[in-house]
C-alpha cells in the first residue's frame, strides 16, 4: 500500500491479473494557475485572453474524422490491461445502444478532444461527465445529495472537455428516446446555458460560499417539487425512495447468505464470482490473507473513520462486474463483520488504472492511481463517502495494481436516462450542468471561465453544435463496434 508514493506493501489481491499497464507517453504537461495570486481583473483578463486561443465559436469543432485512430482499435487497446474473460461482457453492453457505447468510450472522446485546440483554462476534470455519471448518494451526515459519482478518469485539464462530454451525452440520450431535431437543439442549448449561468453565478460568490454549495435533494424538492409535474414528480420520488433503501443492510441481504454458520457472498456468475469459484482450494488461505487489505487501506482514511473501520474484520471477498466502460477492470466486494453476525459492512475495492486523459494531458501528480481518483473525488464532490480511501496491492502473479475503496452502496441512486421523457431532459440536464459548474468552480479559475463564456449565448450555441456533430460520430463508432462483433473480430456477450 502506498500513501505518498513511497513504501509499498505486498498484499495479494488479484487472481485474474494479466500484466501491467503500458507506460504512458504524455504529450504535454500543465502548470496550474496560481489563481489566489491574481486580482479579479487579472482573472477576468485570463478569460478574455482565452478567447484568442479558442474563440467561442470554435467550441463546436469536433476535429477531422480522417486521421483519427480506429475506434475499435482503441477499445481493444484498453482491453490489454483488463481481465480477458470479462471483455465480451463489456463489448456486449457497449453494443446495446449508441448511448451505452458512449458511456464506455471515454478514451475515444479524449483522443478526439486532444486533437482540437483548447481554452487553457484548467479545472479538475471528472473526465467522464456523461449524464449517467451523476446521481444520488448519502453523505456522512446522512443527507441525500445529487452530485457527480464517477471519477475513474479524473485529472486536471481544460474545463470545456467536461462540458462537451456532458452535452454530447445529452444529445445522444435525447436521440435514443426519439426527441426531434428542434427539441434536441433546445435541450442542448438549455443545458449549455445552465452551465454558463451557474459558473457566472459562482464567479461572483466568495470562496467559502462556493465550497459549501451543494444540491441537497430534500431542499430541492421542497423548493421545486411543485413545478415538476405529476409524472416527473412520481418518478423523482420513486428514485429518491429507492436510493434511501439502498443501504448496507440491503446490500448484505441481497448479496450474501449464511453457509455453515458463516455469512458468505452469493455466487451469481459471471457478475459475481466467489473466491471458491476463482481459486478453488486456495480460497480459504487467500481470504485469511486479505485481512491485510483492510488494515493497510485504513491508513488513507481520516483518524475518526480509521477508528470506525478498525472495528471490523474481513470475512469474505468476491469479484463483481460493474458499470459499462469499467467492465474488465478488477472490482472486488469485501464483506466485513463488526461486533457480531448482525453487524456487517460491504466495501468495494475497484481497480484504478491510468486515466484515459493522461496520455493526452500528462501524467497525474499522484503515482498511485487510486489516490488520483480519491483526491479528485474529494475536490469535486460537495461531500464524499466516509469510507473512501485507496490501496496498492500485489496479485498472485506478482503484479502490483492500484485500487480505491468505498462503500458498495450508501443511498446511491440514479435516473434511467434512456427512459426519460423529453420534457424532463432540460431540467435533469440543467441539474447536471449546475453540479458540474460547481465542481469546476471549486477546483479552477471560475472568474476566468465565466469571463470566457460571457453573457451571450455564443458558447451555448457552439456547445450545442458540438454535441450534435459528436453524436453523429458516436453513432458511427457504435456501428463500427457492432460490425466488429458481427464479423467475429470481437466476442460479445449480450443481455448480461
Amino acid at each position: 500500500m502506498t500513501v505518498d508514493g513511497g513504501a509499498r506493501a505486498s498484499t495479494v489481491l488479484d487472481p485474474g491479473a494479466v500484466g501491467p499497464a503500458p507506460p504512458l507517453t504524455p504529450t504535454r504537461r500543465r502548470a496550474p494557475a496560481q489563481v489566489h495570486l491574481l486580482s479579479r481583473n487579472e482573472r477576468e483578463s485570463r478569460g478574455s485572453a482565452a478567447r484568442v486561443l479558442l474563440p467561442r465559436e470554435s467550441l463546436a469543432d469536433v476535429g477531422t474524422a480522417t486521421k483519427r485512430p480506429d475506434p475499435v482499435d482503441l477499445l481493444v487497446s484498453q482491453g490489454q490491461t483488463r481481465v480477458p474473460e470479462l471483455l465480451p461482457l463489456r463489448y456486449g453492453r457497449m453494443s446495446s445502444s449508441a448511448f451505452a457505447f458512449y458511456r464506455g468510450a471515454a478514451l475515444l472522446m479524449a483522443s478526439d478532444l486532444a486533437a482540437t485546440p483548447d481554452s487553457g483554462l484548467d479545472v479538475q476534470l471528472c473526465g467522464d461527465a456523461h449524464m449517467s455519471n451523476f446521481g444520488l448518494y448519502g453523505t456522512p451526515e446522512r443527507r441525500l445529495l445529487f452530485d457527480l459519482n464517477d471519477f475513474d478518469e479524473t485529472l486536471p485539464g481544460p474545463f470545456e472537455w467536461d462540458v462537451k462530454r456532458l452535452l454530447a451525452s445529452v444529445e445522444i440520450a435525447a436521440r435514443s428516446i426519439g426527441a426531434g431535431t428542434k427539441e434536441r437543439r433546445r435541450i442542448a442549448t438549455d443545458v449549455a446555458k445552465a452551465y454558463r449561468t451557474a459558473i457566472r453565478e459562482f464567479a461572483e460568490r466568495p470562496n467559502l460560499e462556493v465550497w459549501y454549495a451543494r444540491l441537497d435533494v430534500d431542499d430541492f424538492l421542497r423548493e421545486h417539487g411543485g413545478s415538476l409535474g405529476k409524472a416527473q414528480s412520481r418518478t423523482t420520488q420513486s428514485t429518491v425512495k429507492k436510493a434511501r433503501s439502498r443501504d448496507h443492510l440491503r446490500s448484505v441481504e441481497k448479496l450474501t447468505e449464511v453457509v455453515d454458520g458463516r455469512r458468505r457472498f452469493l455466487p451469481d456468475p459471471p457478475l459475481v464470482q466467489t473466491l471458491e469459484e476463482l481459486l478453488g482450494d486456495q480460497a480459504g488461505a487467500f481470504r485469511a490473507a486479505m485481512g491485510e487489505l483492510v488494515a493497510a487501506y485504513q491508513a488513507t482514511l481520516q483518524p475518526d473513520r480509521r477508528h470506525l473501520v478498525g472495528q471490523y474484520r474481513l470475512v469474505d471477498m468476491a469479484r463483481k462486474v460493474v458499470g459499462v466502460g469499467s467492465v474488465g477492470t478488477r472490482a472486488w466486494i469485501l464483506l466485513l463483520e463488526g461486533a457480531d453476525d448482525r453487524d456487517h459492512l460491504i466495501l468495494q475495492a475497484k481497480e484504478a488504472q491510468s486515466s484515459v486523459l493522461e496520455q493526452f494531458l500528462g501524467a497525474s501528480e499522484y503515482t498511485q492511481s487510486g489516490q488520483r481518483v480519491v483526491e479528485g473525488q474529494r475536490l469535486m464532490q460537495a461531500a464524499s463517502d466516509a469510507m473512501l480511501g485507496w490501496q496498492r496491492t500485489r496479485g498472485i502473479d506478482g503484479v502490483e495494481r492500484d485500487f480505491y475503496v468505498r462503500q458498495l452502496r450508501d443511498w446511491k441512486g440514479s435516473a434511467v436516462i434512456e427512459g426519460m421523457r423529453p420534457e424532463g431532459f432540460s431540467r435533469y440536464g440543467g441539474l447536471c450542468a449546475w453540479t458540474l459548474a460547481r465542481a469546476h468552480a471549486r477546483s479552477g479559475d471560475r472568474v476566468a471561465i465565466a469571463s470566457y463564456l460571457g453573457g451571450s449565448k455564443a458558447a451555448d450555441e457552439a456547445f450545442a453544435d458540438y454535441a450534435a456533430a459528436y453524436a453523429d460520430r458516436n453513432e458511427s463508432d457504435h456501428a463500427a463496434l457492432v460490425a466488429a462483433i458481427g464479423s467475429g473480430r470481437l466476442d460479445a456477450v449480450h443481455g448480461v
